[in-house]
């Protein structure tokens, strides 16, 4: 990558995005992907893997909020997090916000991510990953979930490669996988996941929703429009005990009593997402 490039990616099946490059901080490759870490017109420092931009500093904290807060202030008491994908520490941030988290484990499949995160995006992810309650694991995360304990985690949040972008990653969002999921959540667990995008891929959403229905008693959703993603991102939150309507009058309270700062989500905010309904073409 140069620096004045014009970026051409896709938004989704007939739409495609044009970014400019104005400078390019540092580039590194794993055996699974090229990470580039830039500024980009309009939208700031980013980070970007094979050309595909995972978040800019300006619009970032619309999608981490709305991935982490909602599951997070579902909870009662959430000590136990588990973050599968998230190598980037951005969502991690997020949830060490909640003064109630005691460890978080995150798994990420790619170190080369991990180590670059740490090197370059400090000043966004507020390093999170120095937090001594955080545990890093390199390893698939749904091997990591199958070889885990049942009731290990009190909320686990899935920030992973869209459902859309190929057989590899539909597994991760298959009803199996949530099955595994569920077993290792403790009573009273919640589990969020991004879940693609509605408008543009509906068929690949509606895999999302359906294997998340196949496994939890209550299940909730919500999207909004991502400006560096050209495109709506929808969020999935679930749970045996709680039902997000019902305790979405309470999130203002809770993030005060954890001491959470916000720069988007709040009750209101998430209230009226969820009246809105799912965004379809």
């Amino acid at each position: 990558m140069e620096e004045g490039l014009v970026i051409v990616e896709p938004a989704g099946r007939f739409v495609k995005l044009l970014f400019r490059v104005r400078k390019v901080f540092a580039v590194e490759k794993s055996p699974y992907q090229e990470i580039v870490f830039a500024e980009i017109e309009g939208f700031g420092r980013s980070l970007l893997i094979d050309n595909y931009i995972q978040l800019s500093e300006k619009d970032e904290y619309f999608y981490h909020e709305l991935l982490v807060h909602p599951a997070m202030t579902m909870h009662p008491n959430p000590e136990r997090v588990l973050i599968i994908g998230g190598g980037d520490g951005v969502a991690l941030r997020e949830v060490l916000k909640h003064n109630s988290v005691k460890e978080v484990v995150l798994v990420d499949i790619d170190p080369v991510v991990v180590d670059f995160s740490r090197k370059y995006l400090e000043s966004i992810n507020r390093g999170s990953f120095n937090d001594p309650r955080v545990r890093v694991v390199i390893m698939d995360g749904m091997e990591y979930i199958k070889k885990s304990r049942d009731k290990s985690f009190d909320v686990v949040i899935m920030d992973l490669t869209d459902p859309y972008a190929g057989e590899i990653a539909k597994h991760l969002y298959s009803a199996q996988a949530f099955s595994e999921v569920k077993r290792v959540l403790r009573e009273g667990g919640v589990v969020a996941t991004q879940a693609g995008s509605s408008y543009f891929y509906p068929a690949e959403y509606n895999y999302v929703l359906a294997s998340v229905r196949a496994n939890f008693r209550y299940v909730s959703e919500y999207w909004y429009w991502i400006p560096s993603f050209g495109l709506n991102v929808n969020f999935i939150v679930a749970s045996d005990s709680y039902m997000l309507e019902e305790v979405v009058e309470s999130i203002d309270e809770v993030l005060r009593e954890r001491r959470v700062s916000t720069r988007f989500i709040n009750g209101r905010v998430l209230d009226g997402l969820l009246k809105i309904g799912v965004m379809y073409p």
